[in-house]
């Protein structure tokens, strides 16, 4: 229970702040990215809720935005080719992104990339007023967010399970 309460009082404390960052990140008069803290905050679990693993989050999302801009930049490019021009700009750099996995550790990821990619896309298709540069700032200043509470999460719950642990065992009714 405690430790639900404390995800909970999160949660709660995350909202929060989003209703103050929303006014000072762009673009203007946003209606907050609480949900890209929150995917973040998931893929900090799907890391292995390590630092490290927060790490490579972080670098996996910010690869997927540069995924996306490409994907857009390329698929105005491909222009002429009417509806196939994002369908070949993804075809075209996909695979890039999936060799991701035979590279240095730190940009393995790739699933964080997708996450990446797929917020940042989303961001700029529904986001009023989205530009590259703010989409990517706000998206990052989220994911830092996102990050921080599943390691905050992470350190909870063992803080909580090794205080369980070390609690003197009560004794069993004769």
């Amino acid at each position: 229970m405690p430790i639900a309460i404390f995800v909970a009082l999160q949660s709660s404390v995350l909202q929060g702040i989003d209703q103050i960052l929303r006014h000072a990140v762009p673009p203007a008069d946003n209606l907050g990215f609480t949900w890209v803290a929150f995917l973040a905050w998931a893929t900090y679990f799907l890391a292995g809720s390590t630092v490290r693993g927060g790490a490579k989050a972080l670098i996996g999302v910010v690869i997927g935005i540069l995924y996306s801009i490409g994907v857009l930049v390329l698929g105005d490019w491909l222009g002429a080719f009417g509806f196939l021009a994002s369908p070949m700009a993804i075809l075209l750099l996909i695979p890039l992104v999936m060799y991701l996995e035979l590279g240095p550790d730190l940009v393995t990821l790739v699933p964080a990339v997708f996450v990446g990619a797929g917020t940042f896309f989303a961001c700029m298709l529904y986001v009023p007023g989205a530009t590259f540069a703010a989409i990517a700032t706000t998206q990052v200043t989220y994911t830092l967010l996102g990050l921080t509470f599943g390691w905050m999460t992470v350190a909870f719950r063992t803080a909580h399970q090794n205080r369980a642990a070390m609690a003197p065992a009560r004794e069993s009714p004769k």
